[in-house]
């Protein structure tokens, strides 16, 4: 499973990529690999405030529907709506084009706090 260094993650297999006064939020290679096919992705509505463990979206595969959480407080900027007509982007390219969110957070300090590369790994093997 890849599991980028600069990223930080939650248990829930999200992922979170510090910009700047933003964070991009995705699932991660795991999370998309144990989902199978991806069929559907319902998006969060920007300019919507969450609190840290929301429920944000939705990704329905040819297996199962998933929540998609927000890691921390904060406000949506930008949903990807590329993922609206071609949701597959989340399995071909979880950390890049399969992006879900772009968030503005509430205490950018917290992103310190979220599990970094190596305690994901042993999440995800353990």
């Amino acid at each position: 499973m890849l599991v980028p260094e600069e990223l930080r993650y939650t248990s829930d297999h999200e992922w979170v990529r510090s910009e700047g006064a933003h964070w991009r939020i995705g699932v991660t290679d795991y999370a998309q690999d144990a989902l199978g096919d991806v069929v559907f992705v319902q998006l969060p509505e920007p300019g919507a405030h969450y609190a840290a463990g929301d429920s944000v979206g939705e990704v329905e595969s040819t297996k199962s529907v998933s929540d998609i959480y927000v890691p921390l407080g904060g406000s949506v900027v930008e949903a990807n709506t590329e993922l609206s007509a071609t949701p597959q982007l989340l399995n071909q390219d979880p950390y890049g084009e399969g992006w879900i969110a772009l968030i503005e957070p509430d205490d950018p300090g917290a992103f310190e706090s979220l599990l970094d590369a190596e305690a994901y790994r042993a999440l995800i093997s353990g």
